[in-house]
């Protein structure tokens, strides 16, 4: 079963100026994007080539952080705030190949998002998907929302995928993963990513510069040692909080993956 909360009016996608949301998408060979999206994400990529290599590690860490957790935790439910546009491998594909009956609840705040949710967030018989229309602030929304999908009192995987970089305190970015966390039981696991700012990637901080003179919403780099506290109180899984490239990679990859400036890590709340 597939159900869309709320119907989101196509006035409020703004063309004129590039979205977070829909660069990713260009990036990762998506079509949901506009020229004045491809056109800032071509000038960002001129400031740090290899930054459309973020997106496409990030995408890849959620799949085998989805698989570990139906495969291995046992993991039937997600919550996933900051969706982002729909494309190959989305939560509920990746956690409902491995168990059907998952259910996955996803909430973004983007029009466009929204949009495209409703065709192409679909369900096994056995599982449900939802959409919430919330921004990331709205803890208590989300979480009476999501709880007529999901039963709260069981574990959760609650993901948070390039999402936390849009909150620009510290303060009030960890309270927000806190409080979620704190509302999910025993067993639930936090799925976090974020960009990372490091003296040895200084093109990065260029081209996020570039993106907060010009695009929207706003983004907020911040250190690997700050991202990691974003996990203060679970069990942090190995490998840590690294790259995203370097989170288990598949068996496949041969040698050290590629270091990208999008960090991420996964714990398990005791």
């Amino acid at each position: 079963m597939t159900h869309a909360t709320t119907p989101g009016p196509d006035s409020r996608i703004d063309t004129s100026r590039p979205h977070t949301a829909r660069i990713w998408n260009y990036w990762t060979g998506g079509k949901d994007n506009y020229e004045v999206d491809r056109e800032a994400g071509d000038q960002i990529r001129n400031l740090h080539p290899g930054i459309g290599e973020y997106a496409i590690a990030d995408r890849r860490f959620l799949g085998r952080a989805v698989r570990y957790l139906a495969a291995e935790a046992g993991i039937r439910q997600f919550l996933d705030i900051g969706t982002g546009l729909p494309s190959a491998d989305n939560t509920h594909e990746v956690a409902q190949r491995v168990a059907p009956e998952s259910r996955i609840v996803y909430v973004d705040n983007d029009p466009l998002v929204l949009a495209h949710a409703r065709a192409l967030l679909t369900s096994t018989p056995e599982g449900r998907t939802d959409y919430l229309d919330a921004d990331l602030r709205d803890v208590d929304a989300i979480l009476g929302q999501a709880e007529k999908t999901l039963d709260l009192s069981r574990p959760v995987g609650l993901m948070l995928l390039g999402v936390v970089i849009f909150i620009e305190g510290d303060e009030e970015s960890s309270g927000l993963v806190r409080r979620l966390m704190d509302a999910l039981p025993s067993g639930s696991h936090l799925v976090l990513s974020h960009t990372i700012t490091s003296p040895a990637m200084p093109d990065v901080d260029a081209a996020v510069a570039f993106w907060n003179e010009h695009g929207t919403p706003r983004l907020t780099q911040r250190t690997p040692e700050r991202v990691a506290r974003y996990f203060d109180g679970l069990e942090l899984l190995e490998p840590g909080v690294v790259s995203c490239n370097r989170w288990r990679p598949d068996a496949r990859v041969v040698g050290e993956p590629e270091e990208v400036a999008m960090y991420c890590g996964v714990g398990r709340k005791p």
